[in-house]
């Protein structure tokens, strides 16, 4: 059950707001025997809710009388003052997560080569955006038929996002597509990458006829490859992450070839 405790008030203040709602203008210590506030803490408990604008004082009046803001207003104030404190909290862990990515460092790369998968859509779209997230140098990106990657639901939306996080952070994207792709595509997510990375130096997309499959290359030494549901093509089923510079190199060597036959493609054509 909902209490003003839970929007940071302690007991004694949550008891002197309710009382002094009853109460009307009230003196301290009527005030103390109406909430049950002990009369050693009164006085700290009104000063405190006159500190977060709940209550009111008379000061000319002797003695001196207090009086609750309205519930509505008290309870807006609350709001935002929790906000802010939330807001703040929120800063915090940023900074801490800054100093942390500073300071903890993946060792270097090892030969062996290791996998992972992610089954269903949302699983394999999170396994997808945290292999984007870790690419330090290249992203390349192929897409022979329907893909939820670039569809326009929230997926395509999320794969956008970090994509231009990596663009941000010196990634080169590079973007090859079917022309089957192309011809599907929604006209919003040629809009969407027209806007957010058609000028960008380090975005190239091309088309190629003859492309098998989906899969992302990252930093020449992992493949992302996507699993489309047999059952609606435009969902990912699940999401093959191989991490194996061997393989990826043989992948580069069918890719670069391809890259340099494709033609350039403006989404706003």
């Amino acid at each position: 059950m909902a209490s003003l405790r839970d929007l940071g008030l302690s007991e004694y203040e949550a008891r002197a707001y309710r009382s002094l709602l009853d109460a009307g203008p009230t003196t301290a210590k009527e005030l103390s025997r109406a909430s049950d506030v002990p009369m050693g803490r009164i006085y700290d408990v009104l000063s405190s809710l006159e500190t977060h604008n709940l209550a009111r004082s008379q000061s000319a009046s002797r003695p001196k009388k207090y009086v609750a803001v309205e519930p509505e207003t008290a309870l807006n104030r609350l709001l935002d003052d929790k906000l802010e404190e939330l807001e703040e909290q929120a800063d915090q862990y940023e900074a801490i997560v800054e100093d942390l990515t500073d300071e903890l460092d993946a060792g270097d790369p090892v030969e062996e080569g290791f996998w992972t998968a992610a089954v269903g859509p949302e699983d394999s779209t999170d396994l997808l955006v945290e292999r984007l997230d870790a690419a330090d140098d290249q992203i390349v990106m192929v897409a022979g038929g329907s893909s939820a990657q670039f569809d326009i639901g929230d997926v395509g939306d999320l794969v956008a996002q970090h994509l231009e996080a990596a663009l941000d952070r010196g990634v080169e994207v590079s973007l090859l597509l079917s022309p089957d792709v192309v011809e599907t595509l929604p006209p919003s997510v040629g809009e969407r990458y027209a806007e957010t990375f058609a000028d960008h130096p380090r975005f190239a997309v091309r088309t190629a006829e003859g492309l098998r499959g989906t899969f992302n290359l990252i930093d020449d030494v992992e493949v992302c490859i996507e699993v489309a549901n047999p059952l609606n093509p435009d969902e990912a089923f699940a999401m093959i992450d191989m991490k194996d510079p061997e393989f990826a190199a043989g992948v580069r060597e069918t890719f670069a070839p391809r890259w340099e036959r494709a033609e350039p493609l403006s989404f706003e054509e």
